[in-house]
């Protein structure tokens, strides 16, 4: 017997609008929002609803309810949760609370200055509290998993990758900051990782990562393959990539020789074992045994490339690592490795979202696991996002097509056009007969696809200058910090429904996990700083660093952002250890440092150039 079906809804529900007011009317006690994707909606006002300014973690709530009639300008743009009511006619919304995310029109509270710095100093603090106490930073106590409100739990495996990532985003943090605290944890990491987690193969000259460490009391057992079901029983390239992603961020603070070292002996790794030399790309696997991609033994594993072993090299690592070096071994191989982005994933005939899996000659593979045929939208948002960084160094028109053209293409099909945000996994082809992209097993939103999403609109509209990119990239700053923040317990949610209410339950009710850290929300504060300031809002920045000189070639200490186009920020002012220093080149972004005994707190500040300048300075 078929189904029944309803042309009308005849129920109440709740749910979340996300748009511009287009009209108010204060006698009618309404005004009307334009969604994204132009649908108009009457916003009834008459149930008295609360209202609020976007505010930042570690500030306090900013009630606007008084406020609401002198708010309501046109062009604002306003999140919205309400309850819809069924009534002859269709349906009537009712606000039960507004999110207005500046004072003004125009004003966006997270394109302020300090907006993401003070955001990543919440975040910092609340990952050291949970992690270490008011005690010393003493990695041994460190947890993988971490509960809602900052407590450990029981489990005391340590993974590598997780270590990495808080490393990743103390080192961050002390960038913005120049906190010392920040920097401890973030070296003592970086030992503990070297120490406990890292194998040195030193007849091949070779560095491997362990998956983990299990601790039972006194003693320890090393876990050198994965121990999740996808990877179980091999070496993923995944884990081999992210557990640099820590000591290198912390390596361009600084300038530690032994990380380096670490670092490029990891990268011989991935150019002897995961490179294939005769189709390109990097394997997705290797065994433990005989270190080849090709063994049964790896099941659906064997002879496959994907997302992760390929394209994740640049923004875990890579590029990082090439900003604190400037060698151009670093360079060319982010040029090889966007060059088989941007000419293997792509796949516009047949859907709108890039090929993720790959068998070794690099026909699809849509069969595998999880993924079977399915698109992981952040991922695509991450593509765009590094190809425009890497277009910056090696400018390409494939890199700034492909990019474009990802950031043209997703927000109708990974984005919600209603309630604002984007969406997590969805089919990369749409079923016979339907009009959307059905979701691979839910429309909730996690917090790293946001950022995918908030970094490459902000870079793609620093840029290109599209207004387009900009109006993306503020649509998705205003849902984030409206509805990830958490401001009870501390840091931000894994995961919202798709209205915008934080999902609590499973895995996805911790703040430390498997997939879980500091490492996002800590670049994303970093980043979403450097492009709303430097490349956007015309705003300086100030920049921590911590080496001894002695470890600099030259003691010359590199001090670039990110990847930026060519002159577009200079350096305005140097201070080593409080005391201003002249002697730096403005333009090329670097610091002689002086002969000095140990370690020096160098502070930075750099300065955007208008773009008319860059072009004069570049005849």
């Amino acid at each position: 017997m078929a189904a029944a079906t309803h042309d009308t809804v005849d129920f109440t529900f709740s749910d979340t609008l996300a748009g511009r007011i287009t009209g108010f009317d204060a006698d009618a006690r309404s005004f009307t929002l334009a969604t994204a994707d132009g649908r108009l909606f009457a916003v009834d006002l008459t149930g008295g609803p609360a209202a609020e300014l976007l505010h930042n973690l570690g500030e306090p709530y900013q009630d606007a309810s008084g406020h609401i009639d002198d708010l309501l300008e046109n062009g604002r743009f306003v999140l919205v949760h309400g309850v819809f009511y069924p009534q002859r006619g269709g349906l009537r919304f009712e606000a039960k609370r507004i999110v207005f995310v500046g004072r003004g029109p125009e004003d966006h509270r997270f394109e302020e200055r300090t907006w993401w710095v003070r955001q990543i100093e919440e975040i910092a603090a609340f990952y050291l509290k949970a992690q270490f106490g008011d005690g010393p930073v003493d990695f041994t106590e460190y947890r993988t998993e971490i509960r809602l409100g900052g407590e450990k739990t029981a489990s005391h495996v340590q993974e590598t990758d997780t270590i990495s990532r808080l490393v990743y985003g103390m080192a961050s943090a002390f960038l913005l900051t120049g906190e010392e605290r920040y920097l401890e944890v973030a070296e003592r990491g970086t030992e503990y990782l070297r120490e406990h987690l890292r194998f040195a193969d030193a007849d091949e000259d070779l560095v491997y990562w362990y998956h983990g460490l299990k601790v039972d009391g006194e003693t320890e057992s090393k876990l050198f393959t994965s121990e999740f079901s996808d990877d179980y029983d091999a070496l993923p390239a995944y884990e081999q990539i992210y557990a640099l992603a820590g000591p290198v961020q912390t390596y361009r603070i600084t300038g530690d020789p032994r990380i380096k070292q670490d670092a490029d002996a990891t990268l011989r790794l991935f150019e002897r074992h995961y490179l294939d030399p005769e189709q390109g790309g990097y394997y997705s696997h290797i065994d433990p045994i005989l270190l080849s991609a090709d063994h049964e033994s790896l099941g659906p594993n064997r002879a496959r490339k994907n997302w992760n072993s390929v394209g994740d090299h640049a923004p875990a690592y890579l590029i990082n690592l090439y900003l604190a070096t400037g060698e151009q071994a670093y360079a060319d191989m982010l040029e090889y490795t966007f060059d088989t982005i941007v000419e293997r994933f792509p796949d516009p005939k047949h859907s709108p979202f890039v090929q993720e899996r790959f068998h070794r000659d690099w026909s699809h593979d849509t069969t595998h696991g999880w993924q079977q045929n399915r698109a992981v939208v952040g991922h695509n948002l991450k593509i765009a996002w590094n190809l425009m960084r890497m277009h910056s160094l090696r400018p390409k028109e494939e890199y700034l097509a492909t990019a474009v053209s990802l950031g043209e293409t997703m927000p109708e099909v990974g984005g919600d056009r209603q309630r604002g945000g984007w969406y997590d996994v969805v089919e990369r082809l749409k079923a016979d007969g339907e009009d959307r992209h059905r979701f691979a097993w839910h429309d909730r939103k996690a917090w790293w696809q946001q950022e995918q999403a908030i970094l490459a609109y902000l870079i793609l509209h620093g840029i290109t200058g599209r207004p387009d990119f900009r109006t993306e990239a503020r649509d998705a700053q205003s849902f984030y910090n409206a509805f990830f923040l958490d401001h009870d317990e501390g840091a931000v949610y894994f995961n919202t429904l798709a209205n915008g209410l934080p999902y609590l339950l499973g895995v996805e009710r911790l703040k430390g996990s498997h997939s879980m850290s500091m490492y996002h929300s800590a670049e994303l504060c970093y980043l979403a700083a450097v492009y709303n300031n430097l490349l956007i809002g015309g705003k300086a920045m100030d920049f921590w660093f911590k080496p001894d000189p002695a470890d600099l070639p030259g003691r010359t200490l590199r001090v670039s952002p990110d990847l930026l186009p060519a002159g577009a920020v200079r350096i305005t002012a140097v201070e080593i250890d409080g005391q201003q220093h002249t002697d730096y080149d403005a333009a090329a972004l670097t610091v002689h440092l002086p002969e000095a005994d140990g370690r020096v707190k160098v502070r930075v500040t750099l300065a955007p150039v208008a773009a008319d300048d860059r072009t004069e300075a570049g005849r």
